[in-house]
């Protein structure tokens, strides 16, 4: 491959990537050396083909699914082209997922073929050790090659420099052994002599010497690793006997150093004990405490299985130090403990905590909880990484469907739709116009607009407005004369108005303005003309920067506070909101707001956003942050106008958003409550029939899709909350405990604001579907409950998370109890306003039919149908319902009977005659005879039952 893609030929090369890419996305990079495909790709870089370069960049993606996006950036990234740079930065951003080796060698299937042969019981206990979905760990250190820094160390004159007498001459001279140390990997070779001279440096009585020597004994640790161990052994007192040293550069300097040896593998703590018995001993305190708590660093970076060999060494170490006079050294011991804890649980501290008195026994204990408070709540890792394993098994089964290392580029997927019908030829054209072309360019990914202004001098500004702006107008701008400021931002605003090409210098004559007369001018007809300019500028060109926006927000917010200017500095910020999204708008303006002093900039700004809900809506909206604004800064305020204001704010969003909003509000003072109901009543809930009076001209396609697909309020994440421990109480053999957990269900969505994710909410609802078959009445009730409150918490996606619970929540209709039966139909309407009806038609209709749903639960269920039936998006939809309603005609309660001829006439009515009688075609003579019977004599009319018997020709005799 190596000549391959040293082809002339593009055509040749092309299909040579192509190879490894397949090769690399099918066996992975255990069997395909990463290291030789980096080596190659830099010379692809800079190939004349464009195809050539499009494969070269999808090879790197492949690359960076199996070993990392920072070792392959950090290897690759210095030698490429600024403009490749940019572009492969932008399809970085689309690489997620674990990749996994689809297919193995022969070695590895004859290896598994003799595993399975293996005994069960053998073959059970190696499956639980070895875990064959775990991603391959690649190491950056073992894909660059060695470099020999002694050679080019020798002729720097690193010797000379070293000895000599004025200490600038030393620093340069160690300086330039830590830039080639700075290389990824050094070549092995004798450090010896180096070490010593470093050894000494460390101590030097200039500063600057010291630190640089530190510096460069990290970068050796790094770069030789296992090979500089016995080096770093010798270095390691001189180090810490240095961390004495006041000076926040050497402290860092040598804090980096001792974390970068023992990450590197130079050092383990086993063998550096005396070592650090005798620092802690140091008569200067600052030795103890960062001592110890470089040993807490190293605890909290090693393995389990090291620290169960060394904690008996360094425990009694530890208890000791907690007795130490000086406060930052029992602190450090303590966290040396804690670190203990955290991985290898409390047992070997039990013995030593029973010697410490009440007070410091209490605060270990206490760090040591929170320690395990945070490794407890990590553990719901695995069940979001079982997610990420099903991604990166969709991404490795898509990855086998790749032919072509382009396809990678623009986040394009496989062709794998078509692919089991057709074979590779609709593959083999779709992938050619992938390859590097026109369409490859289009699909590229957006690039993102730089916000944040750079300085720019006045200067600079004239100099570029030189052909648009007359240097006499700008001059008069200067003037200190307000009638002379006032005639020139008036010829101003003429030659904007006769641009032809505004947009070109939008930036400019924003600045411009900015800058002179500037957002201090005193005289208001000129400020009412320079916001008229800006407002013109925005509302006119095609893209108005954002940049723009951020360098006008300021000015024109305190003009929104002053009666003067307000109506101009309104209607400027709404055609900022056109130009760039209300979003980034309020954003800007939170903080604005929040820290001006006067007050006025608050409640009237707040006013604004009042009208700019109203002209935009929500859906360009963050409304976790404009509520959290609200609530912290609006309502919190001490006048009475911001308050009112915000009031008014809230209001107008409950009319975009509906009642859910009082969920996050709920906490505010009983009188604020009393006011935003108040509100709530002089803007009653829209929704969809409040239209947008006014749209955004240039909207963020992200923002746009997350708009489109959100429910606009937020839901929040309570995955880690549902524990093991909740979850197992759910099924306790105490029905206190039971109990206990059903209302902990409640206060946890509860404290969600009652919106919630389905993120984790599986095993939940499968803990509660148990509780509905509970011997205590009283649990099922509040079982049926809760889960109505998920199901309102949760909106649709609960149908696919509640795995099938409302076919058990139904059963619950045939219960004797009037109360029982009360809280399974209140349940089913918390479902029916999450999911709608269509969905639980399926459900409903076996209930119907099961005859331990009883006389009375029947008779329910289909009053409770009847109410929502004329609801359904698609009336079609309750047609497999009519079948078992026909049969409940025939019941022998009358109460059932009536009830199911009351539901069976809405579906009439709402679905027509010949869809109904064309579903009921199969139902035997007798119930065909009494459901025909039936609708002759319901409320609709008179034909009804001559077209059923017309579209049956069924002969039916009536009585």
């Amino acid at each position: 491959m190596e000549k391959a893609v040293k082809n002339k030929v593009a055509k040749a090369v092309v299909p040579a990537i192509d190879v490894m890419f397949q090769a690399l996305s099918e066996f992975g990079a255990k069997v395909v050396p990463p290291k030789k495909i980096l080596k190659m790709l830099p010379e692809l870089f800079d190939h004349p083909d464009q195809n050539v370069r499009a494969s070269s960049k999808g090879l790197t993606l492949e690359l960076c699914r199996w070993i990392g996006k920072e070792p392959v950036k950090s290897i690759l990234f210095e030698k490429m082209r600024d403009t490749m740079k940019k572009e492969l930065e932008a399809e970085l951003a689309n690489v997620s997922g674990i990749a996994k080796p689809t297919r193995k060698i022969r070695s590895e299937q004859e290896k598994e073929l003799e595993e399975e042969a293996v005994p069960e019981t053998t073959g059970a206990s190696t499956s639980e050790v070895a875990v064959p979905d775990a991603p391959m760990e690649i190491d950056e250190y073992d894909l660059v090659d060695p470099v020999d820094i002694l050679t080019p160390l020798e002729k720097s004159g690193f010797w000379d420099g070293v000895k000599a007498t004025k200490w600038s001459e030393r620093r340069d001279a160690v300086a330039e052994l830590t830039k080639l140390a700075s290389t990824k990997k050094i070549a092995p070779g004798d450090f010896n002599e180096v070490s010593r001279t470093l050894k000494k440096l460390v101590t030097d009585v200039n500063l600057a010497v010291a630190v640089e020597a530190t510096q460069a004994i990290g970068n050796l640790a790094k770069g030789l690793r296992t090979h500089f161990s016995g080096n770093s052994r010798n270095l390691l007192p001189v180090l810490l006997e240095k961390l004495k040293e006041k000076k926040p550069t050497m402290s860092e300097a040598l804090t980096q150093t001792l974390e970068a040896m023992h990450k590197s593998g130079c050092i383990a703590l086993l063998d550096v004990i005396e070592d650090v018995r005798v620092a802690v001993k140091n008569k200067v305190p600052l030795v103890r405490s960062l001592t110890l708590n470089w040993v807490a660093f190293c605890i909290e970076t090693s393995n389990k299985a090291t620290v169960l060999k060394l904690h008996k060494e360094y425990v009694p170490i530890c208890m000791e130090c907690l007795n130490d006079s000086t406060p930052d050294v029992r602190d450090s011991s303590f966290s040396v403990l804690t670190a203990i804890a955290k991985m290898v649980g409390m047992k070997p501290l039990e013995r030593s905590l029973e010697k410490l008195d009440d007070v410091r026994k209490k605060k270990l204990s206490d760090m040591i909880g929170s320690a395990t408070d945070t490794v407890l709540s990590s553990g719901t890792v695995p069940t979001s990484s079982s997610g990420a394993a099903t991604s990166a098994r969709e991404v490795t089964d898509s990855s086998t469907m790749r032919r072509s290392a382009a396809s990678m580029l623009s986040g394009k997927k496989p062709i794998h739709a078509a692919a089991p019908a057709k074979k590779s030829g609709p593959a083999k054209s779709t992938a050619k116009k992938t390859d590097g072309g026109p369409q490859s360019k289009a699909s590229a990914a957006p690039e993102i607009e730089d916000v944040e202004p750079s300085e720019m001098s006045l200067e600079e500004i004239e100099e570029r407005l030189n052909s648009v702006v007359k240097t006499e107008t700008i001059s008069q701008l200067k003037s200190t004369v307000w009638k002379e400021r006032l005639e020139a931002i008036g010829m101003l605003k003429q030659d904007v108005e006769n641009l032809t090409e505004l947009d070109k210098s939008a930036e400019l004559l924003v600045r411009l303005l900015c800058a002179v007369p500037g957002w201090n001018e005193k005289n208001v007809q000129v400020q009412q003309q320079v916001i008229e300019v800006i407002t013109y500028i925005a509302s006119t060109v095609k893209k108005f920067p954002k940049r723009c926006v951020v360098l006008c927000l300021l000015g024109i917010s305190e003009r929104v506070a002053d009666i003067k200017t307000r109506a101009p500095a309104m209607k400027c910020l709404t055609a900022f909101c056109e130009a760039v999204g209300p979003g980034f708008v309020f954003e800007r303006l939170y903080k604005i707001m929040k820290e001006h002093k006067n007050p006025k900039v608050l409640s009237e700004g707040i006013l604004w956003m009042v009208s700019a809900v109203e002209d935009f809506g929500t859906s360009n909206l963050k409304l976790k942050d404009i509520i959290d604004f609200c609530k912290d800064t609006g309502l919190q305020s001490s006048a009475a106008a911001t308050r009112n204001s915000t009031i008014k704010l809230i209001g107008m969003l409950h009319k975009f958003v509906g009642p859910d909003i009082k969920g996050f509000l709920s906490d505010v003072k009983p009188a604020l409550l009393s006011a935003l109901d108040a509100e709530y009543e002089k803007n009653p809930f829209e929704g969809a029939a409040a239209p947008p009076k006014r749209t955004v001209r240039a909207l963020d396609t992200a923002s746009s899709t997350s708009a489109a697909s959100s429910d606009g309020l937020p839901r929040e994440d309570i995955s880690s909350k549902i524990t093991p421990a909740l979850l197992k109480n759910l099924g306790s053999p105490d029905w206190k405990l039971r109990l206990e957990s059903i209302e902990a269900v409640n206060k946890i969505v509860e404290e969600a604001h009652k919106r919630i994710q389905p993120t984790g909410t599986v095993d939940l609802f499968t803990a509660l579907r148990g509780r509905l078959n509970d011997s205590n009445k009283n649990l099922v009730m509040a079982t049926l409950s809760s889960i109505g409150v998920l199901a309102s918490a949760m909106g649709p996606s609960v149908e696919k998370s509640s795995k099938g619970i409302l076919a058990d929540v139904l059963k619950c209709i045939g219960d004797n109890k009037k109360h029982m039966r009360e809280c399974t139909l209140t349940a089913l309407d918390s479902w029916v306003a999450a999911t709608q009806l269509d969905k639980m038609v399926p459900y409903i209709a076996v209930a119907l039919g099961d005859q331990k749903s009883g006389s009375e639960g029947r008779k329910d269920l289909f009053d409770w149908l009847s109410k929502h039936v004329s609801k359904m998006s698609d009336p079609a939809e309750a047609l497999p319902l009519l079948k078992p309603s026909a049969s409940s005609l025939m019941d022998k309660s009358s109460e059932v009977r009536k009830a199911a001829e009351t539901f069976m006439n809405e579906v009439l009515k709402i679905c027509g005659q010949a869809a109904v009688a064309k579903n009921l075609r199969d139902l035997p003579s007798p119930t065909m005879a009494i459901v025909a019977e039936r609708l002759k004599l319901s409320s609709v009319h008179e034909g009804v039952l001559q077209n059923i018997i017309h579209i049956l020709d069924f002969p039916i005799v009536l009585y």
